[in-house]
C-alpha cells in the first residue's frame, strides 16, 4: 500500500488549477519549508480549503507573514472560525489580528464564532478598541461578559460588541486588568481550584447620589465586589479582587453563624471584627500556607500613631503575622487574648471585641463610625458577621457604621434596574407591600403573562433573606428513629461510588484504534470529505458529574399536617447522601409575597460542606407566604448553571399548586412554571419535582411534563422515596 502523501503535497496539488492562489501557496511554502510546523501549517490551509473558504479568505491566510508555528496556529483558528461562522467572518478576524498581533483575541473569537457567529464581524471591528482597554489577556474574558450579560437577546448583544452598550462601556472604561466584569470567570476559577466549589459571586454597583462600595460584602452565601475598587491602579486590582474573594470564602468556609449585635457599641463591633477576620485567615492559612502570599502585600502597618486607625491597621498586621514586633500595650494585649482563644470558636471574637473596645473607650481613643473603612483593604465590611433583630439593645445612633452600610449595599443592589413592559394594570397585577430591609436583591427574572401571551422581563425579585438557626436536637432525634433508612440509603451510596472503568470510544488519542471511528473515517476519506481524528479508543474510572440545586417549597401549605417536618428529614436525608457521594448540591428554600417578593433562604450553598451549621438552617425553616415558582426555578438554574459539571439538575419539593397575593387566577404560574421549565431544559438542565398529594398532579404534569415529576399519595413515603429518586436520577 503506498504512504499517504504530505499535507503539503495534497494542497499543492488541489490549488494547482487555481494559479493566483497556488503561486501564493509556493511562496509561503518556500519560506516554511524545513520547519517542524510547515506540515501543520498546510494541513491546516488543506482544511480551510476543504471547508469552502472561497479565495479571498485562502489568498488572506497564504499572504500572511509570520514564524511558522504562529502561522500554523493562526490556520487551524481561521480553519475552525470559518467551519462554524463563514469565510467572510474568518477574514474579518484574520484582519483584526494582522493588525493587533495579539494571540489573546483567538479564544475570544473562537468562542463567539461557536455561540453567536453573527456578532462576529462587529467584535472583528471592534477587537482594537477592546484590547488598547483590556489588553489581549483580557479580550477573551470581555467576550465571556457579552454572551453571559446579553443572553438570547440579539440586539443588545450586537450593541454590546459594538460597544454602544453601556455595560461594555463601563467594562473599557475600567481598563487593563480592572473591573469585577473583566475579571469574574477568572475569580470562579480561582475560588474553585481553591477550595473545590464554585462560588457565588456578584457586583455590588454604586448607589446613584453616593460613593461606590470600596469593600467586598458577604450575605447568606454570596459574595458582592465592587465593580471597581476605587483609587486602586488598574495593574493592581486583579491581585486585590484574588484576595478579597480568597478572604470572604474563608468566612463562609469557617462556618460561623451570625452574632447578635446586643448591646455593642460601634467601635467594639469594629474590633470584633477585625478578630474574626484574623480567626478565619488563620484556619484559611493552616489548610493552604501559599495564602500568606497573596495578603501579605496589604499589611503595611508599623509600630507608629495612637488614633483608631492607626491602632486597628497595627492590631491587623499584628495578628496577621507573628513576625511583626509592635510593644504597645493595647497590641500586646490583643494578641495574647488571641493567642489564648479556641482558634474554632466565633463567639471568641465577639467577646475579645468587646474587652478591647472597652480598653480604647477607657483610654479616650475617638472613633467615628461613619468614617471608619476597614483596613487592609482586601477584607469585607463585615456585615455578614452580624444579626441586627429587633432584639439589638444599642440605641441606633451606636449602629451608624454597620446599618449606614446595610442601607447603602441595599440600595446599591436595587440600582439600575428598571421595570420594563407595561403597567401594572395590563399586567393584571396588583400592588404589593415594598421590599423588607433585610433582604437583599438577587436577580430580576422575566415571568409569561398568559393572557397577553408575552413574557414581561424584569417582572420578579428574588430576595435573599438571613437563615435562621433552629434546633438540630428535633432533627436528629427524627433521624435516629429511622436507622434502617439510613442504613438503605448508605449501602446505596456505596453502590454508586464512582470505581468502575468505562470504555471511552471516539477519542483523540489512546492506546488502541476505534474500529468503528476508523472505518467512518475511512468511508469520509474515499468519499472525498475530511475524516475524523477522534478515532483511539480508551478506558477511565467511572466518575460521577452531577451538579443539583434541591429547592424546597416553604410557603403556608407545608404548615398543614407535619409537612415541613417530614421536608427537613427527607432533604436531610438527601444531603448525607449526596454529600457522602461528592455531589456539588445546593439547599434552597423559598416562598413569595407577591412578584417583589420572593424569598430564598439558603440552607446551604455548593461552596459551603453540609455540616451543623446547614442543619440548623434547616431546623429553623418556618412555613409562610405563597408560591411563586417559576421566578425560584429561573434562580435556581441561574446558580447551578455556573457549576462545572456534566450533568445539572433542580430537585423540587412542593404541593404543585402555585400560587401568589397579587395573581388572581393560578393558571397564570402554572404556566409561567412551565416555561421556566421549558427554559432550564433548553440550557442542558434537568427539572424534576417531587409533589406532596395528589392534588397538584395535574399542574405538575403540565409545568414539568408526564416524566418530570412523582406525586407522593402518603406523605411518610417521603424521606425514603426522596432519596431513592435522586439515585434514579443521577443514572439517567
Amino acid at each position: 500500500m503506498l504512504a499517504e502523501r504530505a499535507p503539503s503535497e495534497r494542497l499543492a496539488a488541489a490549488l494547482r488549477p487555481r494559479p493566483a492562489l497556488d503561486a501564493a501557496f509556493r511562496q509561503g511554502w518556500d519560506a516554511l519549508a524545513g520547519d517542524d510546523a510547515a506540515e501543520r501549517w498546510a494541513a491546516a490551509v488543506l482544511a480551510l480549503l476543504h471547508a469552502n473558504a472561497g479565495a479571498a479568505c485562502l489568498m488572506a491566510l497564504l499572504r500572511l507573514h509570520a514564524n511558522p508555528a504562529t502561522l500554523a496556529d493562526v490556520a487551524e483558528h481561521v480553519t475552525e472560525i470559518c467551519r462554524h461562522a463563514g469565510a467572510g467572518a474568518a477574514v474579518n478576524c484574520l484582519d483584526a489580528w494582522d493588525r493587533l498581533r495579539l494571540p489573546g483575541l483567538w479564544p475570544g473569537f473562537l468562542r463567539l464564532s461557536r455561540e453567536a457567529p453573527d456578532d462576529l464581524p462587529t467584535l472583528a471591528a471592534s477587537a482594537a478598541s477592546i484590547a488598547q482597554a483590556v489588553g489581549g489577556s483580557g479580550f477573551a474574558d470581555f467576550v465571556a461578559l457579552g454572551l453571559k450579560a446579553t443572553g438570547r437577546d440579539k440586539l443588545r448583544r450586537a450593541a454590546f460588541f459594538a460597544l454602544t452598550d453601556p455595560l461594555a462601556r463601563r467594562a473599557l472604561a475600567h481598563g487593563e486588568g480592572s473591573g469585577f466584569a473583566i475579571h469574574e470567570r477568572r475569580l470562579k476559577l480561582f475560588a474553585t481550584a481553591l477550595w473545590g466549589r464554585p462560588p457565588a459571586l456578584r457586583p455590588l454597583p454604586a448607589a446613584e447620589g453616593r460613593p461606590p462600595p470600596r469593600r467586598a460584602s458577604l450575605s447568606d452565601g454570596v459574595v458582592l465586589l465592587p465593580e471597581t475598587f476605587p483609587g486602586v491602579p488598574p495593574a493592581a486590582q486583579a491581585a486585590l479582587y484574588r484576595a478579597s474573594v480568597a478572604h470572604a470564602l474563608a468566612h463562609l468556609l469557617a462556618g460561623a453563624p451570625r452574632q447578635p449585635v446586643g448591646s455593642l457599641k460601634p467601635m467594639q463591633l469594629a474590633l470584633a471584627g477585625l478578630v474574626e477576620d484574623a480567626r478565619v485567615e488563620a484556619l484559611a492559612m493552616r489548610r493552604f500556607p501559599g495564602l500568606r502570599r497573596l495578603w501579605v502585600p496589604y499589611h503595611v502597618a508599623q509600630p507608629e500613631g495612637v488614633t483608631a486607625p492607626a491602632l486597628f491597621a497595627r492590631l491587623a498586621r499584628a495578628l496577621f503575622d507573628p513576625a511583626y514586633a509592635d510593644t504597645h500595650g493595647f497590641i500586646v494585649k490583643a494578641r495574647a487574648m488571641v493567642a489564648a482563644a479556641a482558634p474554632f470558636d466565633p463567639a471568641a471574637s465577639r467577646r475579645i471585641g468587646g474587652l478591647l473596645g472597652n480598653d480604647l473607650g477607657q483610654a479616650r481613643v475617638q472613633f467615628n463610625g461613619r468614617t471608619h473603612v476597614i483596613e487592609p483593604a482586601y477584607r469585607d465590611d463585615n456585615l455578614g458577621l452580624w444579626d441586627f433583630g429587633d432584639k439589638a439593645e444599642a440605641p441606633p445612633e451606636m449602629l451608624d457604621l454597620m446599618v449606614e452600610a446595610a442601607r447603602v449595599r441595599q440600595e446599591a443592589g436595587d440600582s439600575g434596574t428598571q421595570q420594563q413592559g407595561t403597567d401594572a394594570g395590563t399586567a393584571r397585577a396588583r400592588p404589593v407591600a415594598q421590599p423588607a430591609q433585610d433582604s437583599v436583591l438577587l436577580a430580576r427574572y422575566p415571568e409569561w403573562d398568559r393572557a397577553e401571551g408575552v413574557e414581561r422581563p424584569d417582572w420578579t425579585s428574588v430576595r435573599a433573606v438571613p437563615a435562621v438557626l433552629g434546633d438540630v436536637r428535633r432533627l436528629d432525634a427524627a433521624l435516629d428513629s429511622v436507622p434502617d433508612l439510613r442504613r438503605r440509603i448508605s449501602r446505596l451510596v456505596r453502590a454508586a461510588k464512582p470505581g468502575r472503568p468505562q470504555r471511552l470510544k471516539r477519542q483523540p488519542d489512546g492506546m488502541d484504534l476505534d474500529i468503528d471511528a476508523v472505518l467512518d473515517a475511512e468511508i469520509a476519506r474515499e468519499a472525498g470529505e475530511l475524516p475524523g481524528e477522534r478515532v483511539y479508543r480508551s478506558t477511565a474510572l467511572q466518575t460521577r458529574d452531577l451538579a443539583a440545586v434541591v429547592l424546597v417549597d416553604v410557603s403556608e401549605s407545608t404548615r398543614q399536617g407535619n409537612v415541613l417536618e417530614i421536608e427537613r428529614l427527607a432533604v436531610t436525608l438527601l444531603g448525607e447522601a449526596m454529600a457522602a457521594l461528592g455531589d456539588p448540591f445546593a439547599l434552597l428554600a423559598f416562598a413569595s409575597d407577591g412578584r417583589e417578593q420572593v424569598k430564598l433562604t439558603r440552607i446551604k450553598d455548593f461552596a459551603a460542606p453540609f455540616d451543623a451549621l446547614a442543619r440548623a438552617r434547616l431546623a429553623g425553616l418556618a412555613p409562610g407566604l405563597s408560591t411563586r415558582l417559576g421566578a425560584a426555578l429561573r434562580h435556581a438554574g441561574a446558580e447551578v448553571a455556573d457549576v462545572r459539571s456534566f450533568r445539572r439538575l433542580v430537585l423540587v419539593l412542593t404541593d404543585g399548586e402555585p400560587s401568589d397575593i397579587d395573581v388572581p387566577d393560578p393558571l397564570d404560574l402554572v404556566e409561567d412554571s412551565r416555561r421556566a421549565v421549558l427554559g432550564l431544559r433548553a440550557r442542558g438542565i434537568d427539572a424534576f419535582a417531587v409533589v406532596l398529594g395528589t392534588e397538584g398532579a395535574d399542574n405538575a404534569a403540565r409545568m414539568f411534563g408526564r416524566s418530570g415529576y412523582v406525586a407522593l399519595r402518603r406523605l411518610e413515603d417521603l424521606p425514603a422515596r426522596l432519596s431513592d429518586l435522586y439515585f434514579r436520577l443521577s443514572r439517567r
